[in-house]
């Protein structure tokens, strides 16, 4: 018998990593590495994710930021909610070629409507790639909703 391997998310996820682990995230090459209301980390691959230059796209960063900041609002906002982004702000500080990018998702605010999660980037020297802030809206999930996922 062949022992089933958990995905890597779904451990640091728990109960909400299939609702905010969705196929873009996947696609992107995204591992959440820690996951609590207050704390996200995560990272992503920059081969895969690249400009035309052979340089980090500035919007994969923005995947990333909004990834991780969705996981804390959703895990924030709890299991009968939902988290719907409404505004993302980046500052792209410098490039990556190679290597890793990896991100922290620290909350700002958490309320009963809004979440807020400041967001840093940096590479595999642990230099800032990138800053950016993430604001969701947080809601009671639709009636009749089967799954609850977050726009991220």
């Amino acid at each position: 018998m062949s022992e089933e391997r958990q995905d890597p998310a779904a451990a640091v996820l728990g109960d909400v990593a299939g609702e905010v682990y969705g196929d873009l995230a996947r696609t992107m090459g995204i591992e959440y590495l820690e996951a609590s209301p207050e704390r996200v980390v995560g990272r992503m691959p920059v081969k895969g994710n690249t400009q035309p230059y052979g340089l980090l796209h500035g919007g994969a960063s923005c995947v990333l930021a909004e990834s991780l900041g969705s996981v804390g609002s959703a895990l924030h906002a709890g299991r009968d909610r939902i988290a719907v982004g409404i505004e993302i702000s980046a500052t792209h500080h410098r490039s990556a070629a190679e290597g890793w990018i990896t991100g922290v998702a620290t909350r700002m605010h958490g309320g009963r409507t809004l979440a807020t999660y400041d967001i840093v980037l940096t590479d595999d020297q642990d230099r800032r790639v990138c800053t950016a802030r993430l604001t969701c809206m947080l809601r009671d999930k639709p009636t009749g909703e089967a799954t609850g996922k977050t726009a991220n």
